[in-house]
């Protein structure tokens, strides 16, 4: 047993002697100082024991480094048309187990690599392949030099070391993670080679009836203004909350159609009409048939707020008729145009295979069958007050609420994004009416008949839009008049039908001169900035202000204060500077003498947000600033606005910005020129400068023709 031993021990000693002295192993075993520690290295060297005096080749020179720069996709003229983000697909972007040895490395050198990784275990969680796999040449220094477009995106990005390093081991980065998929994410499919062939080698099964997707998580391409062609379906994959993020340059992509296209559909393909079709005209096609298809999705997702929300008695025995009635308005004559605009869409798509024209049918129901949407709208300022108030003071309603919202019919979506379809959806009509023009733009006569939808249809928006400021405005007005006290100043007729609230709030009192040192007792103050005056009180109660004084808007200055120019007078134990403080002056107050005080306020983006307003009336004024220089972002997750100086913002809406502090934007929505602030976390910042000059172009355009 002893000798057996000992014949082991030492073929042992000389399987590593071998090993030490074929490898240039140190006594300890590690690779000796220029040997890189990654395969594709090792392969290329595989033979340098037999080759001991081979010349090393000499590293580049610094110019050369430079004149060999190496343009990376995401560094090509293409990438930078399409903006600053990356787009990758999804199969690039999932983590996959490292690749086995490739058969002509060595034994020695595949020995190397396991020995390395077991010395250090960082090196073992590292990318395993080889350059031979990037079908690559590598120059003086593992400088690559053609066949770059060959080799993979994970292989180009992460194959390339130090160039011209001193035999340093290369540093691989991890790969990207892979993200949380969805449950019921349909499967993707791979770009097709030709864009003027998708489609048409299959037709879609069945009809687009069948499976109808909610309309929430839907966003028509009518909506796009990019110049991408109408057969690139480039859907952006919805992760549910808590997803973890990923680097915010590489942007991952899911190739997937979200619903069947015109050119995919049975009786299209079997009629050959596709082979003869002008590429404009089929695009017109496809963007009459998204309408169609999305009314349809809306029309579904309407059904399911009535089926399972308002027609459910565990949720209305939670609530009184009234909060009933502010809830859900008259929804079902909504859903009742719905469907009357449907059927008469259906009707004209079945009755042709290329539909002649759908202007007329919108028209027609945007002058004479949209009215309910109006109602609905104005609607608004009591739905969501009485959704506030049922959901923080009544425990039946919030758990009569959570069980319908987790039922399978309603897709796990909570009640607000049904019950803000309507106005999602008659905001959305313009823009696609509008795409509609543009596809049209060839024939006269459908483009006229076009153009006069549009009309009608952004006629329709504003008079939404006016009969919800009309009933907030009104009754906001009603309120504040009874709440307000003018004992101690001259009384101030109030509630007038041109007067609405812009901003309301209180502020801390620091410095004051003249009428105003009245408040020197009391610390803070609060205003009530309105579109044409400013009244300054005194918080008695959360329902009852004691008016100060007052003063008309154009007698206002404001100016921000640096934390040097705000230094508190009198110095004691108070700090030398105020934080986010402001200057108001009233020039002409409610007895004709001047006053000014000094505020401060909680944050950065509260102070900006009371300079915008008391600012108003010049922002009112048009400017020379170009706005096809401003940031343009895409609201990613519907707003409502929760404050009178807040905007609500449907999804994909676009906002050209004006201003932008401490986590808070303040802009300018495109299609209707409304104002106001909103978080900057839920906008995606819109980098393509196409699509920003399209957009640009879009707005112009829609409000020349439509008068909004």
């Amino acid at each position: 047993m002893s000798q057996q031993h000992s014949d082991s021990s030492l073929e042992e000693k000389l399987l590593e002697y071998r090993f030490h002295s074929e490898l240039k192993l140190d006594t300890e075993g590690n690779p000796a100082s220029g040997l890189p520690m990654v395969r594709g290295s090792l392969q290329s060297r595989s033979n340098a024991a037999f080759q001991p005096d081979s010349p090393v080749p000499p590293s580049p020179s610094p110019e050369a480094q430079e004149l060999r720069t190496i343009v990376l996709s995401t560094q090509s003229p293409a990438a930078l048309k399409m903006g600053t983000q990356q787009l990758i697909p999804r199969s690039l972007a999932v983590s996959s187990k490292a690749k086995a040895p490739a058969r002509h490395q060595s034994f020695g050198a595949a020995m190397l690599s396991k020995e390395a990784a077991r010395r250090d275990p960082r090196l073992l969680s590292a990318p395993s392949f080889s350059l031979d796999d990037m079908d690559v040449d590598t120059g003086p220094g593992g400088m690559l030099r053609r066949n770059l477009r060959n080799q993979s995106y994970r292989a180009a990005m992460k194959g390339l070391g130090t160039p011209g390093g001193e035999g340093g081991p290369v540093q691989l980065s991890p790969k990207i993670p892979a993200l949380a998929e969805e449950p019921s994410q349909p499967p993707a499919r791979s770009a097709a080679k030709n864009k003027k062939t998708l489609g048409r080698k299959r037709a879609h099964k069945g009809s687009f009836k069948d499976d109808p997707r909610f309309y929430q998580e839907i966003q028509e391409r009518g909506l796009n203004t990019s110049h991408e062609s109408d057969d690139d379906l480039l859907d952006e994959a919805s992760s549910p909350e808590g997803t973890q993020k990923v680097d915010v340059h590489v942007v991952v992509k899911s190739y997937r159609p979200p619903q069947i296209t015109w050119s995919q559909l049975p009786e299209v393909v079997e009629s050959g009409i596709l082979d003869k079709l002008p590429a404009e005209e089929h695009k017109r096609q496809e963007a009459i048939f998204e309408i169609l298809t999305s009314e349809y999705s809306y029309q579904h997702s309407l059904g399911i707020l009535v089926a399972e929300f308002l027609q459910s008695p565990e949720l209305r025995a939670t609530m009184t008729q009234t909060e009933h009635h502010h809830l859900f308005s008259n929804i079902t004559d909504v859903l009742s145009a719905s469907r009357r605009f449907f059927e008469d869409l259906e009707q004209r798509h079945k009755a042709q295979v290329c539909v002649e024209d759908i202007s007329d049918i919108l028209e027609e129901h945007a002058e004479r069958h949209f009215h309910p949407y109006v109602s609905y709208c104005s609607n608004e300022v009591y739905q969501q007050r009485a959704l506030q108030r049922l959901t923080s003071s009544s425990a039946a309603f919030r758990e009569a609420l959570r069980e319908i919202e987790q039922r399978p019919a309603c897709g796990g979506l909570p009640m607000i994004s049904f019950l803000i379809l309507p106005m999602q959806r008659v905001t959305r009509l313009p823009l696609l009416t509008d795409t509609l023009c543009l596809k049209t733009q060839g024939h006269p006569e459908r483009y006229k008949a076009a153009s006069r939808a549009l009309k009608a249809i952004s006629k329709l928006v504003k008079q939404c839009n006016e009969g919800a400021h009309k009933m907030e405005r009104t009754e906001q007005m009603y309120t504040l008049h009874t709440q307000l006290d003018f004992s101690k100043v001259k009384s101030l007729p109030l509630i007038s039908a041109s007067r609405w609230l812009l901003k309301r709030g209180e502020l801390f009192v620091v410095e004051e001169t003249g009428l105003f040192r009245k408040l020197a007792s009391r610390p803070t103050c609060y205003l009530f900035l309105f579109n044409d005056v400013l009244v300054v009180t005194k918080k008695k109660s959360e329902d009852s202000f004691v008016v100060q004084d007052y003063a008309q808007l154009d007698h206002i200055q404001v100016q921000k204060m640096e934390p040097s120019e705000a230094a508190l007078p009198g110095g004691g134990n108070r700090s030398s500077f105020v934080p986010y403080a402001f200057q108001l002056t009233l020039l002409h107050n409610s007895e004709g003498r001047q006053g000014k005080m000094l505020l401060s306020s909680d944050s950065a983006s509260d102070r900006a947000r009371w300079i915008t307003a008391l600012t108003h009336r010049e922002r009112q004024q048009p400017g020379p600033t170009n706005k096809g220089d401003l940031l343009q972002v895409e609201i990613t997750k519907a707003y409502l606005a929760k404050q009178v100086d807040e905007i609500t913002l449907q999804q994909a809406d676009v906002v050209l910005i004006l201003e932008q502090e401490d986590g808070w934007f303040y802009g300018e929505r495109l299609r209707d020129g409304e104002t106001g602030w909103f978080p900057e976390d839920l906008a995606r910042s819109i980098t393509s400068r196409v699509a920003v000059e399209g957009n640009m172009r879009r707005m112009e355009r829609l409000r020349v023709e439509t008068d909004v």
